[in-house]
């Protein structure tokens, strides 16, 4: 089977042609204090999914909600929390590369939810909040491959902070980019789940890992 990975967005946006993967609508959010931010949502098999990008690089996303307006509203309350000073400009709109690569990611992710083979690792994300310490554990989660995990513990060894699987459960707690930084296939020491901060909690990662494996989880 044929995966399908991210490539740069070429020009303008293309989000009036492209639907969702189950006939929902797509929605383009304008946020008027954070003018450059761009923001997408659209229906997925995992629930409403929402995508925010500023400056070439996704800043959050959001799924497991009820509806795309939901995923919308979500995580445009969770990004206000987030320091983002830095990128407001005095533009009145989106910038269009931004809203192009948003809308990608977007289909990207509602083709991983359809069970789809897709490679999300190349998505370029931004990690200036983080650590050196955070970023090296956001490195080592995203060469966890499809259909397979590593403990906490395993993940602070990669990370090279052996002894610190706690952090690794803080950032994996606080990950604003869920499903590119796939947190769910950290586990606990054992095979258990282990937590999960995504709405439906352990549910949601038991079914993530489900989607990714032939195995079952518990």
């Amino acid at each position: 089977m044929a995966v399908v990975s991210w490539k740069p967005a070429r020009g303008g946006r293309r989000g009036e042609r492209m639907g969702t993967s189950r006939g929902g609508e797509m929605a383009t959010v304008r946020d008027r204090q954070l003018v450059r931010r761009a923001l997408v949502s659209g229906d997925s098999d995992l629930g409403g999914l929402a995508v925010a990008v500023v400056g070439g690089e996704v800043i959050g996303v959001s799924f497991g909600n009820r509806t795309a307006g939901a995923a919308a509203v979500a995580l445009t309350r969770r990004m206000s929390d987030y320091d983002t000073k830095a990128v407001e400009t005095d533009a009145v709109e989106p910038n269009e590369d931004d809203l192009a690569i948003a809308d990608d990611v977007l289909e990207l992710l509602q083709q991983f939810a359809a069970g789809d083979m897709v490679d999300l690792a190349r998505i370029p994300l931004s990690l200036n909040h983080l650590t050196p310490f955070q970023r090296r554990v956001v490195k080592a989660c995203r060469a966890i491959k499809r259909g397979q995990s590593l403990s906490y513990g395993e993940v602070a060894a990669k990370a090279d902070s052996p002894g610190a699987a706690r952090a690794v459960g803080s950032v994996m707690r606080t990950n604003r980019t869920p499903l590119i930084v796939p947190c769910h296939r950290v586990v606990a020491a054992g095979g258990k789940l282990g937590g999960f901060s995504a709405p439906q909690g352990l549910a949601m990662k038991r079914r993530l890992l489900e989607l990714e494996s032939d195995r079952l989880f518990t």
